[in-house]
Protein backbone atom coordinates (compact mmCIF):
# COMPACT_ATOMS: atom_id res chain seq x y z
CA UNK A 1 0.00 0.00 0.00
CA UNK A 2 1.35 3.59 -0.78
CA UNK A 3 0.58 6.84 1.32
CA UNK A 4 0.40 9.70 -1.46
CA UNK A 5 0.23 13.14 1.02
CA UNK A 6 -0.02 16.26 -1.33
CA UNK A 7 1.16 20.33 0.02
CA UNK A 8 2.10 23.63 -1.36
CA UNK A 9 -1.54 24.24 -2.53
CA UNK A 10 -3.16 27.39 -1.25
CA UNK A 11 -4.37 31.04 -2.83
CA UNK A 12 -2.17 32.71 -5.84
CA UNK A 13 -3.02 35.50 -7.93
CA UNK A 14 -3.38 35.31 -12.03
CA UNK A 15 -0.02 35.21 -13.51
CA UNK A 16 1.93 33.87 -9.91
CA UNK A 17 3.29 30.76 -9.25
CA UNK A 18 2.86 28.17 -7.03
CA UNK A 19 4.40 24.73 -6.34
CA UNK A 20 3.20 21.56 -5.16
CA UNK A 21 4.49 18.28 -3.78
CA UNK A 22 3.41 15.03 -3.46
CA UNK A 23 5.52 12.85 -0.47
CA UNK A 24 5.47 9.14 -0.89
CA UNK A 25 5.22 6.85 1.88
CA UNK A 26 7.30 3.83 0.26
CA UNK A 27 10.12 4.01 -1.15
CA UNK A 28 8.54 1.44 -4.02
CA UNK A 29 7.09 4.30 -5.45
CA UNK A 30 10.41 5.34 -7.42
CA UNK A 31 9.83 2.00 -10.04
CA UNK A 32 6.49 3.76 -10.79
CA UNK A 33 5.43 6.36 -13.00
CA UNK A 34 3.63 9.21 -11.37
CA UNK A 35 1.42 12.34 -12.19
CA UNK A 36 -0.68 15.36 -11.19
CA UNK A 37 -4.63 15.69 -12.24
CA UNK A 38 -6.80 18.26 -11.23
CA UNK A 39 -10.90 18.46 -10.74
CA UNK A 40 -12.56 22.04 -10.81
CA UNK A 41 -15.67 22.42 -9.66
CA UNK A 42 -18.49 20.75 -11.79
CA UNK A 43 -15.90 19.21 -13.70
CA UNK A 44 -14.16 15.94 -14.33
CA UNK A 45 -10.92 15.32 -13.15
CA UNK A 46 -8.66 15.88 -15.77
CA UNK A 47 -4.50 15.22 -16.70
CA UNK A 48 -1.83 17.74 -16.08
CA UNK A 49 0.86 16.19 -16.16
CA UNK A 50 2.78 13.14 -15.77
CA UNK A 51 6.83 11.48 -15.23
CA UNK A 52 8.56 8.69 -15.76
CA UNK A 53 10.12 6.60 -12.77
CA UNK A 54 13.54 7.88 -13.71
CA UNK A 55 12.28 11.01 -13.90
CA UNK A 56 13.82 11.33 -17.52
CA UNK A 57 10.17 12.05 -19.50
CA UNK A 58 7.65 14.31 -18.81
CA UNK A 59 4.37 14.46 -20.34
CA UNK A 60 1.98 17.45 -20.37
CA UNK A 61 -1.42 18.24 -21.11
CA UNK A 62 -2.34 21.00 -23.37
CA UNK A 63 -3.53 23.72 -21.06
CA UNK A 64 -0.55 23.38 -18.87
CA UNK A 65 2.06 23.19 -21.44
CA UNK A 66 4.67 25.56 -21.03
CA UNK A 67 3.83 26.62 -17.35
CA UNK A 68 3.45 23.84 -15.28
CA UNK A 69 6.72 21.97 -14.62
CA UNK A 70 6.87 18.28 -13.19
CA UNK A 71 10.11 16.90 -11.48
CA UNK A 72 10.65 14.45 -9.35
CA UNK A 73 13.00 13.23 -6.63
CA UNK A 74 13.39 9.69 -5.55
CA UNK A 75 15.41 9.81 -2.99
CA UNK A 76 13.19 11.87 -1.34
CA UNK A 77 10.00 9.79 -2.35
CA UNK A 78 8.63 13.10 -3.92
CA UNK A 79 7.00 14.56 -6.96
CA UNK A 80 6.97 18.26 -7.47
CA UNK A 81 4.28 20.56 -9.50
CA UNK A 82 6.08 24.19 -10.31
CA UNK A 83 3.14 25.97 -11.96
CA UNK A 84 3.57 29.53 -13.44
CA UNK A 85 1.42 31.94 -14.85
CA UNK A 86 -1.30 31.08 -13.01
CA UNK A 87 -4.77 31.48 -14.40
CA UNK A 88 -8.24 31.63 -12.56
CA UNK A 89 -8.57 28.59 -14.64
CA UNK A 90 -6.64 26.36 -13.03
CA UNK A 91 -8.27 26.53 -9.76
CA UNK A 92 -8.91 22.96 -8.84
CA UNK A 93 -8.38 20.52 -6.10
CA UNK A 94 -4.68 19.16 -7.28
CA UNK A 95 -4.32 15.26 -6.69
CA UNK A 96 -0.58 13.08 -7.03
CA UNK A 97 -1.02 9.58 -7.49
CA UNK A 98 1.02 6.95 -8.86
CA UNK A 99 1.15 3.81 -11.60
CA UNK A 100 2.32 1.67 -13.80
CA UNK A 101 1.77 3.06 -17.34
CA UNK A 102 2.05 6.96 -17.94
CA UNK A 103 -1.52 7.84 -19.62
CA UNK A 104 -3.67 10.63 -19.76
CA UNK A 105 -6.29 8.19 -18.07
CA UNK A 106 -7.53 7.47 -14.33
CA UNK A 107 -7.04 3.82 -14.55
CA UNK A 108 -3.89 3.91 -15.27
CA UNK A 109 -2.85 5.10 -11.68
CA UNK A 110 -3.55 2.82 -8.57
CA UNK A 111 -3.01 4.80 -6.17
CA UNK A 112 -4.89 8.63 -4.81
CA UNK A 113 -3.48 11.77 -2.35
CA UNK A 114 -6.09 13.17 -1.10
CA UNK A 115 -5.88 16.43 -2.85
CA UNK A 116 -4.82 19.85 -1.91
CA UNK A 117 -6.48 23.09 -3.28
CA UNK A 118 -5.04 25.89 -5.85
CA UNK A 119 -7.77 28.82 -6.12
CA UNK A 120 -6.58 31.80 -8.48
CA UNK A 121 -7.92 34.90 -8.32
CA UNK A 122 -7.90 37.65 -10.84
Amino acid sequence: QVQLVESGGGLAQAGGSLRLSCTASARTVSNYVMAWFRQAPGKEREFVAGITWSGGGTWYGDSVQDRFIISRDNDKNTMYLQMNRLNPEDTAVYYCCVGRRLTYSLESYDYWGQGTQVTVSS
